[in-house]
């Protein structure tokens, strides 16, 4: 109403100053301009009627002026009750019509957003749909070795930050004297809180660059390199510099296919399925065949994405974990991960190099091949999820006195087979998980197996007390049982029952592994009067507060 009581206004005065603005009209080439009106103060500050009486006759100009302002208040009538505007008719002179008002159509978006028309020619070349995100097309939070994450608040645009903390409370049913659990790569000490790792680092990402650092504190910084025989070639001790790492690699990012990353340093291996870290897994204790294989690449590795559905990974590394070369040649592999739909996941790793100190003439060869399916979703029921792994490895190594299956007149069979099986249940809207699984593996030679640490004995060291020599055989099964509590996406309480068995003497006994009065001599060496107490058996609880962000 404000916009019509202006027009009203303009409209009187108008009528008060035609006189005036159509005054120099008069003359030969405008025959229609009428007399002058008077142009004095008093005539100005007159009532609009009056002024109408004291005006002579309006010329046909004022008419055509007054006949527009009055079609235009009244198409402000109109669009002011929500109508459309009436269509502008000619009702007077000739003139008027000659000047009717083209219809203005009722207000909309922005011609700037979503013009009909161009507004300006443009020589730029027309922008290419971008591509999906690789494995972005469903939701993945589901599969074992994969954060459950969809928020990530220390996200940023240069930097996005991350923080792991894994605290663990284990007790053995063989109650060792000496509180040290042999055989896991996960679970150190019995009877004992102990920090397995924390990690503080996250990922760069500027123009194409890409560098990623977490650090490992805690347990691990110690328990992962000792299970590493490389270092003891040469000098610098590779064991020591990079002790509290856990991932460290730059690379480069390549905008081609679905994108090609190239990366350098430091990362995760993905053999085994599982995740090195807890958080990321259905359980805490993984079986045999994810624990007994490497948890860590030192290297290059280029992941090609062909498709939003697979990627294809070579490596070129030092070896089957190590942080250098065990021999001459180079470690080599590579990954295939194919995801078709939202619920099947399938990968295959495989290696190849030469990884026993010293004998260069042996190789080994490994294939580790996984598939997940999540065959039930029901969102919104208390059992709302439940999925399903399975996992099978095959191996050997041949040359340099083993071969791949032995024989009469043949040297020693050295090789590895292995599956395990796992079943996860969700209930509550995800906030509580449940796992049954297992596995078992044959590893004649034992080349694979995780060796007790008897009197601080590493992987380079060995031990008399349990030897990984040609014809030595091992087998082993597991079975386990978890249950998370997960009240956030960040946060998840575990509690976790395992058993574990071999056809040796292997695990810890409740006299323990450590001599009395602790390490003596060389780490691993023989002592006098020593015996280790290695048993078949063992029965665990786990209880586990695992956080990310």
């Amino acid at each position: 109403m404000k916009n019509r009581n202006v027009f009203r206004r303009l409209s009187a005065v108008l009528w008060l100053t035609a006189p005036t603005l159509f005054a120099g009209e008069s003359s030969p080439a405008n025959p229609d301009s009428g007399a002058e009106a008077s142009n004095t103060p008093a005539a100005a500050a007159t009532s609009p009627a009056v002024a109408a009486e004291a005006m002579s006759p309006p010329t046909p100009r004022e008419l055509m002026l007054l006949d527009r302002i009055e079609k235009l208040e009244k198409r402000l009538s109109d669009l002011e009750a929500g109508k459309a505007p009436a269509a502008v008719a000619s009702t007077s002179s000739p003139a008027v019509a000659a000047v009717q008002l083209v219809p203005t159509p009722p207000p909309s978006k922005p011609i700037t957003e979503t013009p009909s028309t161009p507004l300006m020619v443009s020589n730029d070349e027309p922008k290419k749909p971008e591509k999906p995100e690789p494995f972005a097309f469903a939701d993945f939070t589901w599969l074992t070795g994969n954060s459950r994450q969809t928020d990530f608040p220390l996200a940023g645009k240069v930097f996005s930050g991350e923080v792991r903390a894994d605290t663990a409370y284990s007790y053995s049913l063989n109650h060792p004297q000496d509180d040290t659990i042999a055989g896991s790569t996960e679970v150190f000490r019995h009877n004992e809180i102990q920090l397995t790792e924390f990690g503080i680092g996250g990922d760069f990402h500027w123009n194409n660059m890409r560098a990623r650092l977490l650090t490992q504190y805690g347990m691990y910084a110690e328990t992962q390199p000792r299970n590493d025989a490389s270092p003891g070639r040469g000098q610098y001790n590779l064991a020591d510099a990079f002790r509290y790492i856990g991932e460290a690699y730059g690379g480069y990012h390549f905008d081609t296919l679905y994108g090609v990353n190239v990366d350098a340093g430091l990362f995760l291996s993905y053999i085994g399925l599982f995740s090195f870290y807890q958080f990321d897994n259905w359980a805490y204790q993984p079986s045999f065949v994810s624990s007994n294989t490497p948890w860590y690449f030192e290297g290059v590795r280029v992941q090609v994405y062909t498709s939003d559905k697979l990627k294809i990974e070579p490596w070129i590394i030092n070896g089957w974990q190590a942080y250098g070369k065990f021999n001459k040649a180079p470690g080599v592999g590579g990954q295939v991960l194919w995801r078709p739909s939202g619920n099947i996941s399938l990968v295959s790793n495989n290696y190849w190099g030469t990884d026993t100190l010293g004998n260069p003439d042996r190789k080994r060869i490994h294939s580790d091949n996984s598939i997940q399916v999540k065959y039930y979703d029901r969102p919104g029921a208390f059992w709302d999820r439940a999925a399903f792994s399975v996992t099978l490895d095959a191996g050997c190594e041949y040359g340099g006195g083993v071969t791949c299956s032995g024989g009469a007149g043949k040297d020693p069979a050295q090789y590895f087979l292995g599956f395990m099986v796992y079943n996860r249940f969700w209930f509550a809207n995800d906030q509580f998980g449940l796992t049954l699984g297992g596995g078992e593996i044959l590893n004649p030679g034992r080349y694979l197996v995780i060796l007790p640490p008897v009197n601080g004995a590493t992987s380079f060291s060995g031990t008399p007390y349990f030897t990984a020599s040609p014809g030595d055989t091992f087998k082993a099964w597991d079975a386990s049982i978890t249950f998370d509590y997960m009240p956030t996406q960040y946060t998840t309480f575990r509690a976790e029952f395992n058993h574990r068995h071999a056809n040796v003497p292997y695990f810890t006994g409740p006299g323990g592994i450590t001599p009395e009065g602790g390490n003596q001599g060389p780490p691993g060496s023989f002592v006098s009067g020593f015996t280790p107490d290695l048993v078949p058996t063992e029965n665990r609880f786990t209880l586990g507060l695992l956080v990310k962000l």
